[in-house]
């Protein structure tokens, strides 16, 4: 289902292919809005094939003009729960690598221009992706698929990453390392999520808890 709303955003005339390289971002490295918001393109590793990387170290949040010390939309903080001048290091798939190298050849962008560019040069606002986001939904999905909670908002990308990863059998750890939260937060928020994996984990256990077999009693 995501991956035909990508395209239809994809194909959409001006923006389309920020738009959709945006919200792959989301998709496929599990970033939040405001991270992705916030990326540089020196802050990506992208190889002309296989695995790319990103770099974390900012987020951008809308918090109005009012409540931000330049007087800007969005405001420049660090990273949820971390310290001052903290990153991570995020893997990028190699469908989001291709995606990406394709916007910064089709835009000329140099390594300090922001990624992801509002159609006047700046940072993207939520309020038009969350709407192109809304548009797709609706000339892409049915309407019982419309109507239902999956995938409504633009966050609910970060969140089928997430899943995927621990669906993939990602440990745990690692996926919270990625993410930029705590195994216990993760946990609290995906653990009705992992799905598939009884069969698999019981393989795993069978060996490591079986009884040495005893000796003939005849013997």
């Amino acid at each position: 289902m995501t991956a035909g709303l990508l395209t239809w955003i994809g194909h959409r005339p001006r923006m389309g292919r920020c738009y959709r390289a945006y919200f792959a971002s989301l998709y496929y490295a599990g970033l939040r809005p405001e991270e992705a918001v916030a990326l540089l393109v020196r802050d990506t590793s992208l190889p002309e094939c296989g695995w790319g990387e990103l770099l974390v170290h900012a987020t951008r949040p809308e918090t109005g003009r009012h409540w931000t010390d330049t007087s800007q939309v969005h405001d420049e903080r660090n990273l949820t729960g971390r310290g001052k001048g903290d990153s991570r290091v995020v893997p990028a798939h190699p469908e989001l690598v291709a995606i990406l190298r394709a916007l910064i050849e089709q835009y000329g962008l140099s390594d300090h221009d922001i990624l992801f560019q509002g159609e006047r040069g700046g940072l993207l606002a939520g309020s038009v992706y969350r709407r192109v986001w809304a548009k797709a939904r609706g000339a892409s999905l049915s309407e019982a698929e419309y109507d239902s909670p999956t995938g409504k908002r633009v966050y609910d990308l970060r969140h089928t990453c997430l899943t995927s990863w621990l669906n993939s059998g990602v440990p745990p750890a690692q996926v919270a390392e990625w993410a930029g939260t705590s195994v216990a937060m993760l946990y609290a928020t995906y653990a009705r999520c992992i799905v598939g994996q009884t069969k698999e984990l019981e393989a795993r256990i069978e060996p490591a808890q079986s009884l040495p077999a005893l000796e003939d009693a005849a013997a």
